[in-house]
This record gives structure tokens, C-alpha cells and sequence, in this order.
């Protein structure tokens, strides 16, 4: 891995960061150490950075703000690979956003409501990246990604960059064409829009912000819903049915303010809320025999 870092420093490709606590890039504040995490310039040095990486056999991953991942508490000993850089945003005639995978998708939402752009309000309290929401096709209030984008630009396994359309992206609940196509990359999206007006969208957005304050733990560390809604049911429901509220694991704890969530209440570890995770899903399996998926991926557990 040494040698490995001073190629990445020598090929001058973005900044590097060694030796990092995860608990600092990701929601649930848990996880191991990264070796290496490297914040590529632009585009051209994404393809030489995984270059490097394939002809070195070293694992990598993208990690976008963190949200919907649960490292373990091990060293990550591949190379984490942030797309910070990639953030322009570019507002367009015709309600059209051209947007960086690696932009905030809330800030983008607030900015597209200043705007008067009606579309984007669902996204005003999802504390995930462009890219991350596109690859999870993430949703609230049912709507979802899958609704405003037009085309989304991504980078093959081949490391060739390619445009997929909307109906090429594959849109369903919770899931997108990059999630059953691991080694694609979101560069930038192109989002479609309509308008709205101003004053109303800025309503819509403050009074869900006031109902998550109340209904959800958001002053505790999470990753937001845990299990996706089986069809015509609600995960918290069944979680809450079930008894589990208020259920702890070590610092883990089921929220007792929303049954979905699980909260790193007190200094949990990654080991703590997956157990917490797991005896869940397998609960809520053996009293209603439903089999609950997880919306959170688990990275570096093998």
C-alpha cells in the first residue's frame, strides 16, 4: 500500500487523505479506518486513478456523503474514492439543471425552489450526493429520481463515458441500472424540472422539514430509513408492531421516535447496529413473515 500511495501522490490526480477515521465520512459517525481516500481533480484523472488501480488489483469504492453505508469496524485496506471535485452546477433554459455526481442533493434542492423549479422538493431533507441518489434512485413524499432525470452521464467498467437515457437508467423503487451494474459511475445528471412558484415550494419544503424534525431522531447519528416499505405496508409499522422500539445493542439503538431508524445513540460500533439490523429483519420475519430489505449497503464486512 505504501508504494501504492506514492504513485497516487507522483501521478498528481486529486488530494489524498491516509489513515482516515471513517466515523468522519459517513452519517452513522462508525467504521473502521480507510488507507487511502482520494478526491480525483476531474474526469481524466478518474480514468487514470482506476488505471492504476486495476493494474495494481487493489479494491476501491465510491463514497459519496456517506448516508446509506455501514462500513465495519475494520481497516479498509482498498482505496475510498470521493467525487467532491465533481460539483458544478449549471442552471438551464427549459426548468433544466446539468449537475456534478458529487453536489449536494439538498443544496440542490433548495437552490431549484429559489429558482421556482417544482420537482426537487423531496430531495430538501435526503443528506446524500447527485450521484449517490441516482445510483439508490432515492425518494420521499412519492416522488423519486426516477421522475426528473433526463440523461445521466456515467463512466463503464471499460472506462468509457457513456450517456444513458431515463428509460435506460431503469427506475424502480429504490433501485436504479447502476445498482445491478457495479462498475458504472455517475459523473453528472441532467435533471427536468417545471415551474413553480417560489413562495409555495418554499412552504411545501419548511413544512416538511418541521414534520421530519417531529416524526424522525434527527438528533442522533443514522442513516435515515433502515429497511425499504414492503409493498403496501410500512417497515416502520411492522418494526414498531413487532415490539421493537426502543430496542438497544451496545450504543446501538431502533429509534423511539421512528421505528425505521436506527440511532448510534451512545458511541456505537458498526459490529452493534448491524446486529441490531439483523435481529430486525429477522423479528419482523418470524412474526409476520415478511422479509424485509435492507436499504443500507454494507461495505468492507467480508
Amino acid at each position: 500500500m505504501k508504494e501504492l500511495i506514492e504513485l497516487l501522490e507522483k501521478s498528481n490526480l486529486g488530494k489524498i487523505e491516509k489513515d482516515v477515521n471513517l466515523s468522519k465520512y459517513t452519517t452513522y459517525k462508525t467504521g473502521g479506518k480507510a488507507k487511502v481516500i482520494i478526491y480525483p481533480k476531474n474526469t481524466t484523472c478518474l480514468v487514470n486513478l482506476l488505471k492504476i488501480l486495476k493494474n495494481q488489483e487493489v479494491k476501491f469504492k465510491i463514497l459519496g456523503n456517506g448516508s446509506n453505508v455501514l462500513f465495519s469496524d475494520k481497516t479498509y485496506d482498498g482505496v475510498l474514492i470521493r467525487l467532491n471535485e465533481f460539483d458544478k452546477v449549471d442552471f438551464l433554459p427549459r426548468n433544466k439543471i446539468i449537475v456534478g455526481a458529487g453536489y449536494s442533493l439538498m443544496k440542490l434542492s433548495l437552490q431549484a425552489s429559489k429558482k421556482g423549479l417544482a420537482g426537487l422538493e423531496f430531495a430538501a431533507g435526503i443528506p446524500g450526493t447527485v450521484g449517490g441518489a441516482i445510483y439508490m434512485n432515492a425518494g420521499a413524499y412519492k416522488s423519486d429520481m426516477g421522475y426528473i432525470v433526463q440523461q445521466v452521464k456515467v463512466l463503464t467498467p471499460d472506462l468509457k463515458v457513456i450517456t444513458l437515457s431515463n428509460k435506460e437508467m431503469n427506475f424502480h423503487y429504490r433501485s436504479s441500472f447502476l445498482q445491478s451494474h457495479p462498475g458504472y459511475i455517475c459523473l453528472e445528471v441532467i435533471l427536468k424540472l417545471t415551474k413553480g412558484d417560489k413562495d409555495a415550494l418554499d412552504e411545501v419544503i419548511k413544512e416538511r422539514r418541521k414534520r421530519r424534525m417531529e416524526s424522525q431522531p434527527l438528533e442522533f447519528p443514522s442513516a435515515g430509513s433502515v429497511f425499504r416499505n414492503p409493498e403496501g405496508m410500512f417497515a416502520g409499522q411492522l418494526i414498531e408492531e413487532a415490539g421493537l422500539k426502543g430496542k438497544k445493542i451496545g450504543g446501538a439503538m431502533v429509534s423511539d421516535k421512528h421505528a425505521n431508524f436506527i440511532i448510534n445513540y451512545k458511541n456505537a460500533k458498526s459490529s452493534e447496529i448491524k446486529e441490531l439490523i439483523e435481529l430486525v429483519h429477522d423479528t419482523v420475519l418470524e412474526k409476520y413473515n415478511v422479509d424485509m430489505r435492507c436499504e443500507q449497503e454494507f461495505v468492507n464486512w467480508e
